[in-house]
């Protein structure tokens, strides 16, 4: 008798099973739904009893494949899928048949700013050492869509980094940026799944001028902060101009629904420079992101 023989394997593997499975005989008892693998049966999970399966499913995918790529933790980036790199900017304008289309792609055009300095941070992000165990740190994670998103991917890509992007299926066509790495283009169908592992391995996050889904996921993350259910993580706010102008911070504290120290929780930055240098600032007394 050996280790080996005690510690080996006796039940044969799922993937031997479901290669077995697809022999089998042509019959009418074979062919039916009924007869498939519960786990070959794509309509049997798509059934709206099985929606805790797919749950676990989404949460248990990307967690898997992160861990095999050694990634201990995040820089996630947040903004608008609508701002233009510097170069399309005066495309953009031109192709306006209204003024207000022409209004719209000038205010956009003035923001192609930060889509250069998100790309300059992930540069800088995407280069920190990884760790003498192997795991990397401060990996650069977005929607893995257009604009600032993709300027986060691109970033990490400039400089031959590995980098996430997390998709969401949404009604319209749309697709992973190009420099998101293949391994690590998740595409989620549960919105709140996704915002759950933006966060799970998060040790900085920056957020863009952005809409609707940059204000639900910057909100909740504070939410979760402000409430203890998350540590404080470096937050680095783009575009005090911006901000300042469509949500009023401060009249939340006037107005005691926030209390004065929940402003804290934001560090306003406008160059890539000051936001590394905050998120170094943060972590001054840590030997990782997660000390």
């Amino acid at each position: 008798m050996t280790k080996k023989e005690i510690e080996e394997r006796k039940f044969r593997p799922a993937r031997e099973e479901a290669d077995d499975a697809k022999k089998q005989l042509g019959t009418p008892q074979t062919q039916s739904a009924a007869y498939r693998l519960a786990y070959q049966d794509t309509e049997f999970l798509l059934r709206e009893d099985l929606r805790p399966v797919r749950f676990q499913l989404e949460l248990l995918k990307p967690q898997l494949l992160m861990d095999e790529a050694n990634i201990e933790s995040t820089f996630v980036f947040y903004g608008s899928a609508r701002i233009p790199e510097p170069d399309q900017v005066l495309a953009r304008i031109d192709a306006a048949t209204t003024p207000e289309q022409r209004r719209v792609a000038e205010q956009l055009g003035r923001k192609a700013y930060y889509y250069e300095e998100a790309r300059k941070l992930a540069r800088i992000a995407a280069q920190y050492p990884v760790n003498a165990a192997g795991s990397r740190h401060f990996v650069v994670c977005s929607g893995g869509g257009p604009s600032i998103m993709e300027a986060a991917n691109r970033g990490a890509d400039d400089v031959g980094q590995t980098t996430i992007g997390m998709n969401i299926v949404l009604p319209h066509e749309q697709a992973p940026n190009r420099f998101v790495t293949p391994e690590l283009s998740f595409q989620f169908h549960y919105f709140a799944l996704r915002k759950m592992h933006f966060l799970l391995r998060a040790r900085a996050l920056a957020v863009f001028p952005g809409g609707f889904g940059t204000f639900d996921e910057m909100f909740e993350l504070l939410t979760l902060i402000q409430t203890g259910k998350m540590r404080p993580i470096p937050i680095l706010l783009y575009g005090k101009e911006f901000w300042s102008r469509v949500i009023d911070f401060e009249a939340l504290a006037d107005e005691g629904v926030i209390s004065p120290n929940d402003l804290n929780l934001l560090t306003w930055v406008e160059t890539a420079e000051e936001g590394w240098a905050a998120v170094q600032n943060f972590y001054q007394d840590s030997e990782t992101p997660g000390g």
